[in-house]
């Protein structure tokens, strides 16, 4: 039997796409940072102006699984990582919003055979987000290490399913040009320094 196990070498031709959520940014630039930071030692390049990375800035955690799918279908890229930040308030609003991100990045991933990593953090105040962002640790570097990881491992069983048993996905192919109405890959590329008041509803 053949054991499968991802890697964190030979990233020289990887591509990915980041989809990061522009409320509660205070958090979310954080853990972008953590991500880039993350690439960089691992031999991939997050300048927004390269080649392997694409950054797509959203209002909110809500409209990332939509914008991840698109990208996912494209067959332009690896993997999708996907940032954002939902805080619990005083309605039903966090519950409504972490369920529905939850199941659109999981239903992303399964419908185009491309990994696309949930990195939304859930928590119960803004303290616990900052914690995860970079006061205790930055959970932005696992979210990157976990989409290496699997862009590795995917090859790999691509690569056996020439041979074998495990057959490449081909589900996310698609002639259609599906990113040309939304996004403009000069614009999408560049970083935002926007902050103001982004207090949960």
């Amino acid at each position: 039997m053949t054991v499968f196990e991802g890697t964190f070498t030979q990233l020289e031709s990887v591509k990915l796409a980041i989809v990061i959520g522009r409320f509660n940014d205070l958090i979310t630039t954080k853990l972008l940072e953590g991500c880039q930071d993350c690439l960089k030692r691992h031999g991939v390049n997050p300048d927004p102006h390269g080649t392997q990375v694409d950054y797509i800035w959203v209002p909110g955690s809500f409209e990332i699984p939509m914008v991840a799918n698109q990208l996912a279908l494209s067959g332009r890229y690896d993997a999708i990582i996907c940032l954002g930040a939902v805080i619990r308030g005083h309605t039903p609003h966090f519950d409504y919003v972490a369920a529905e991100v939850s199941k659109g990045i999981a239903a992303s991933a399964f419908q185009t055979g491309v990994p696309v990593i949930f990195g939304i953090l859930t928590t119960d105040s803004m303290q616990q987000a900052l914690e995860r962002a970079g006061i205790k640790s930055n959970k932005g570097w696992d979210y990157a290490m976990n989409a290496l990881e699997m862009v590795s491992l995917m090859r790999q069983m691509r690569h056996k399913g020439r041979s074998g048993p495990y057959l490449p996905n081909t589900i996310g192919a698609t002639s259609t040009p599906v990113l040309s109405a939304g996004v403009d890959t000069d614009e999408s590329s560049e970083f935002s320094t926007e902050s103001g008041d982004r207090s949960n509803p």
